[in-house]
């Protein structure tokens, strides 16, 4: 499905990032990784062993995107699609929103990815239009908060609506390039960070038993794996020439949704 094709992943030291990177190779591509832990990120590459390159940075550097678009052509030679996964999660709300909070969530959730698909664009453009060339796909991990979101998730949910609007923005501008770009709004998953963040919001270490069947009408949350899955799909011919989309990974409807109470 992926054979041959080099997929720039980044946040994949872990949670889906990692499980993209993770299906992206046994799909048959070689693959960059990246996240800002030195150690987290080798370790993760050691896991996924050969056919994968990986960079350290820290998005909230401006020179990141630059930095791991560098390291992805200095490792392989080309870059044939790019799934944005990073993301800062941290809880806000308006009660207690501040500037600098909000500047640094959207630069790493929005400014960085929109740089890196605008550093990677014309190396993707001429990939795709050489003889013998590739068509690129870039994929947005978005959230289906981007709809609205919890009252605590206020930038994070604000964030991904941005790059809902510009995956559709961009999708339309580049569509006569052959490099398609599309968002899945993802919704409650099962990664370490998400047990980590329920843990300091004071839930016990079972908070996934007390998640109301109506968030996991399948008994259970989605899995990193059941996401990637669907990321893969995206980065492979077999979703073109779809683009500028913006598909719900999702157990249930989130437009118009009117749940049947669990007896």
């Amino acid at each position: 499905m992926l054979d041959k094709r080099v997929i720039l992943v980044t946040g994949s030291a872990a949670g889906i990032g990692f499980a993209i990177a993770n299906m992206c190779l046994r799909r048959g591509a070689k693959v960059m990784i990246h996240g800002r832990d030195a150690v987290r990120v080798r370790a993760a590459a050691e896991r996924l062993g050969k056919d994968v390159g990986f960079v350290i940075a820290d998005l909230g550097d401006p020179d990141a995107p630059q930095t791991i678009f560098d390291a992805v052509i200095d490792r392989f030679g080309r870059l044939d699609g790019l799934v944005n996964n990073a993301a800062r999660l941290d809880r806000c709300s308006i009660e207690n929103l501040e500037d600098e909070l909000f500047d640094e969530m959207m630069h790493v959730n929005v400014r960085a990815p929109l740089k890196l698909i605008r550093i990677a664009l014309p190396h993707m453009k001429a990939r795709a239009s050489a003889p013998g060339g590739c068509a690129a796909s870039i994929v947005n991990i978005g959230s289906i908060n981007a709809y609205c979101g919890a009252p605590n998730l206020l930038v994070y949910s604000a964030s991904k609506a941005a790059m809902m609007a510009a995956t559709r923005n961009i999708g339309d501008a580049v569509a006569p390039n052959l490099v398609r770009i599309n968002q899945l709004n993802v919704g409650w998953t099962v990664t370490e960070n998400e047990h980590r963040l329920q843990l300091l919001e004071g839930h016990g270490p079972d908070w996934l038993k007390d998640v109301p069947a109506t968030f996991a009408p399948s008994g259970t949350l989605l899995l990193p794996e059941q996401v990637a899955e669907h990321a893969v799909f995206w980065l492979s011919d077999r979703s073109a020439p779809i683009s500028g989309q913006v598909y719900e990974v999702e157990q249930y409807p989130i437009i118009g949704r009117n749940h049947v109470s669990v007896r």
